[in-house]
């Protein structure tokens, strides 16, 4: 089997990622699948290496700006790829010594024939490596949005739209929780204890751990885990993975029994599943759940996953949310309107958002959501219910969003207090919403509004 230079397939997929605009999540797991091979510690060093330079970028090239006369953003992609790894190495990697992330960078300019600028690489990652404990960061007092867009590797502009909609204090504490450790999620569709007993020892094997997350009962948090596909009971149905918020979002709807639910934006399928499996529990084979998307591939992927759960009472369907369906109007129980948005809730998870997305580019959305939720109210039937969702933390999108159902489309809020748990409710879930964040809330940043139809 051939030898794998495990950095130089990590430059490889940065630039994949920075370079030629691909996402970093399916990046990583293309990669994985591929070299799957690799042993334990390898894959972990090469995620770490790939995640963390990705995440904090933003800082690693300030750092390297403070050594170099030559900037980041004038240097050729391959060597400010190189910097950037090795600086991540450097500052964040105590693991790996120093002089090996120096030499190791210099011998990969070498390899990708930037002999000339091995002294370069070498000189500005030694400096920073003998420097690193003076490095000077702007003032937090003088200069907030500066402070905060370094330290925290965050593009400025999001962290001046968090500060107008929640102040310093919530915005540092966002940044804080976007940069920790995000466990896995799973949500069990069995609560059979040898079914959880078995998934523990198997994670205990792979140095694991798995504990039950305090807002839902069925909900566990998985950490240091390898393949999810290899652990007992995936392939059964007996868990899926999906994160607290989006569970927490359908259970906010209060689903009744034996309802016609409709997904307008559905994929992955983690919430037209978990309704499905709803109205399965009130009353098997009860009900049924139509889980829409524009894409084929993901359509596929949705109804391979319901076929694995043996769930019958949901089907994945190709369509357009944009596109009328004259047969659904005022024909569903509930519809799940989990809409597109800017993402700037799963940054933790996905962390090319954070670059990817724009000022512009968040307008865009804003009206695409609002045709996309004029055509889920069609959908309601007199008395039936609404949840309108999504994966982002931004006012514009969300709140402003809820206010502009009731007072344009006449939707009445539904209070969240009767459907999620009691450590959740606050003055928003009264008035039918809640914006979860990072640090704050045990989950990614997501936003979960209710809505009934007079």
């Amino acid at each position: 089997m051939e030898q794998i230079n495990v950095r130089q397939l990590v430059m490889e997929m940065l630039l994949s990622v920075t370079k030629d605009g691909e996402y970093s999540h399916i990046v990583i797991r293309d990669v994985q699948n591929k070299y799957n091979y690799l042993g334990t510690q390898e894959k972990a060093f090469m995620k770490r290496l790939f995640e963390g330079t990705l995440e904090r970028m933003i800082e690693l090239d300030y750092c390297i700006d403070q050594f170099s006369k030559v900037k980041v953003n004038k240097m050729k992609p391959v060597i400010r790829t190189i910097m950037r790894m090795g600086a991540y190495q450097i500052l964040y990697m105590n693991s790996v010594p120093d002089s090996a992330a120096c030499n190791e960078a210099v011998k990969l300019a070498q390899k990708k024939g930037f002999r000339t600028l091995k002294g370069f690489v070498n000189g500005v990652l030694r400096n920073l490596s003998r420097e690193k404990e003076n490095i000077a960061y702007p003032s937090q007092e003088k200069n907030f949005t500066a402070y905060a867009s370094i330290k925290y590797s965050m593009p400025e502009w999001i962290v001046k739209l968090w500060e107008e909609q929640f102040g310093k204090a919530v915005t540092l504490q966002i940044l804080e929780g976007l940069l920790k450790e995000h466990p896995v999620t799973l949500r069990m569709r069995t609560q059979e204890q040898g079914a959880i007993s078995r998934l523990q020892d198997a994670l205990v094997k792979q140095g694991g751990t798995i504990k039950q997350h305090p807002y839902i009962d069925y909900a566990y948090m998985l950490e240091k885990t390898d393949d999810m596909s290899e652990l007992p009971g995936y392939e059964s149905g007996a868990f899926v993975v999906q994160d607290v918020s989006s569970m927490l979002a359908v259970e906010a709807i209060g689903i009744p029994k034996g309802s016609r639910v409709l997904d307008i934006c559905a994929a992955p399928g983690g919430k037209s599943m978990l309704a499905a499996d709803i109205l399965n529990r009130q009353s098997v084979g009860s009900g049924s759940v139509e889980a829409r998307d524009i894409s084929e591939y993901k359509v596929a992927f949705m109804q391979e996953n319901f076929d694995r759960c043996g769930l019958t009472n949901v089907k994945a369907v190709v369509w357009d949310a944009l596109e009328p369906d004259e047969s659904f109007v005022g024909q569903a129980d509930v519809v799940i309107a989990d809409v597109p948005c800017s993402g700037l809730g799963i940054i933790g998870k996905k962390r090319d958002i954070k670059y990817k997305m724009t000022p512009e580019a968040v307008a865009d959305i804003v009206k695409l959501q609002e045709d996309i939720l004029r055509r889920a109210v069609s959908y309601v039937k007199p008395g039936g219910r609404m949840l309108f969702s999504t994966c982002t933390i931004n006012k514009q999108e969300n709140e402003a969003h809820a206010k502009w159902l009731q007072e344009e489309l006449g939707m009445i809020p539904v209070s969240l207090d009767d459907t999620l748990p009691a450590q959740l409710h606050s003055d928003t879930t009264k008035k039918g919403y809640l914006q979860l964040l990072p640090e704050i809330h045990e989950t990614d940043g997501f936003f979960i509004s209710v809505f009934r139809k007079e």
